[in-house]
């Protein structure tokens, strides 16, 4: 019960001081639990981050989802989804009630602002974190810098490209992969009999 309440407090106090939705979570959450607390390892993390991001719905809910479970099981999850939501559930209904008189207001308007940048930082930093972090393998490495390109051209050029595609072209590309290293370990096996 008390690493329960522990878990929905971390995930309440993280979903509470995140702006600009799961990928600045992705920071916040690496912090807490593989450098803080070191419930998970690094490469777990980033598994948990590939898994929360190429399942459907939002990434910070996918996210706790699997970190509670793995902590605590089906209690673990449910507390950490609850209190990852209930701060942006409750800061949404209050500005709902206030909406039209809230956007009147200009330092609001200029702390959003504020907010943005320090969202894209937030991402950044996750971002390039994880880089490091990542085997560095030649598959790892052209695919990184392969899908990092076409992000930059994507954006360059307005082209709209659905981050879904990059997430299905890298799971055939891996799959591939895979399977071609497969064969030609059974081929070599094959070449010794």
């Amino acid at each position: 019960m008390k690493k329960l309440f522990k878990l929905f407090f971390i995930m309440l106090k993280i979903g509470l001081f995140t702006f600009g939705g799961g990928y600045a979570m992705i920071a916040l959450l690496e912090n807490e639990f593989v450098s803080k607390r070191r419930w998970m390892q690094t490469d777990e993390f980033a598994d948990m981050v590939a898994i929360a991001e190429s399942t459907p719905g939002p990434i910070a809910i996918n996210a706790a989802t699997y970190i509670g479970y793995q902590q605590n099981g089906v209690p673990g999850s449910a507390a950490a989804t609850v209190g990852v939501c209930i701060p942006s559930f409750g800061i949404i209904f209050l500005i709902s009630l206030f909406f039209d008189a809230f956007q009147q207001i200009q330092w609001v308007a200029a702390a959003f602002k504020g907010i943005q940048i320090g969202v894209v930082v937030l991402i950044l930093s996750a971002g390039l974190k994880m880089l490091w972090q990542m085997q560095k393998t030649i598959y790892n490495v052209v695919c990184a810098g392969l899908t990092m390109a076409c992000l930059v051209l994507c954006s360059l050029f307005g082209i709209n490209f659905s981050s879904v595609f990059y997430i299905l072209i890298g799971a055939v590309i891996g799959l591939s992969v895979y399977f071609m290293k497969r064969l030609c370990e059974h081929g070599k096996v094959e070449a010794r009999k």
